[in-house]
């Protein structure tokens, strides 16, 4: 008896031809998504080296990985090699941070309104329980500036998540590589930002307006929040000129 695959249409095989592998996470993957982490989270600054070996050691891979890794980055935009092949985090320069401000303002307002329109319960208790925990770093006798970054980029992110768009949330991560570190520098330089600076107060905002699926007060909301945050690390001259 002949088998029964052979009566399948013929168009089938090429297709199955043009069929992608399906994709593996590496461990240069991984790697990758750990030092873009460091990005992301404000955990290195402007000017901060990055050792390939300590790197290697940290992580517990060997240097290729890293290497990997490392070239992704500098492709991004968000690791260079120095002159002297050292690889470091960028110095931005002023005019550069001003345009990056601006796009973040339209893209991660645009992604904050969406999250308002299409948010679900499950959505709302992950933003409530962010907002809730930088609320309460806040408030501490002495907050940790590192943590507070941290968690101002997990709010962030969970209002995005919310937009349902991946496309989005990818773009805005690319962002988030090149302006974490400057982010750091706002609560290095002086800590009582976390109390004086009205992050809170737009946090809170954009969560009512979220709750209230009001989706023009959210995107004003969050706007609002990465223009002063700009306006204040300008304000300090603390980027190239």
């Amino acid at each position: 008896m002949s088998s029964p695959f052979l009566r399948l249409p013929l168009p089938l095989a090429p297709a199955l031809n043009e069929i992608a592998p399906l994709a593996r996470l590496t461990l240069g993957d991984r790697t990758y998504a750990q030092l873009s982490e460091l990005l992301v989270s404000g955990r290195l600054a402007p000017g901060d080296k990055l050792s390939l070996r300590g790197a290697a050691e940290a992580l517990g891979v060997s240097m290729m990985p890293v290497r990997e890794a490392v070239s992704r980055l500098v492709a991004d935009g968000a690791l260079e090699v120095a002159p002297n092949r050292a690889v470091r985090v960028p110095i931005m320069t002023t005019e550069q941070f001003r345009d990056l401000a601006r796009v973040r303002i339209e893209i991660e307002g645009y992604a904050t309104e969406q999250a308002a329109l299409l948010r679900d319960a499950d959505d709302l208790a992950a933003i409530a329980r962010c907002e809730e925990a930088f609320r309460l770093e806040s408030h501490a006798e002495k907050p940790d500036a590192p943590l507070s970054v941290e968690l101002n980029k997990n709010l962030h992110f969970a209002i995005y998540s919310a937009a349902r768009s991946p496309i989005l949330v990818e773009i805005i991560r690319g962002l988030w590589l090149k302006v974490g570190p400057i982010l750091n520098l706002d609560l290095r330089a002086n800590p009582d930002r976390l109390t004086s600076g009205g992050a809170r107060e737009r946090h809170a905002a954009a969560l009512a307006a979220i709750i209230a699926k009001d989706g023009a007060a959210a995107r004003a909301a969050i706007a609002e929040d990465i223009r002063n945050a700009a306006d204040f690390i300008i304000s300090r001259g603390q980027l190239a000129d």
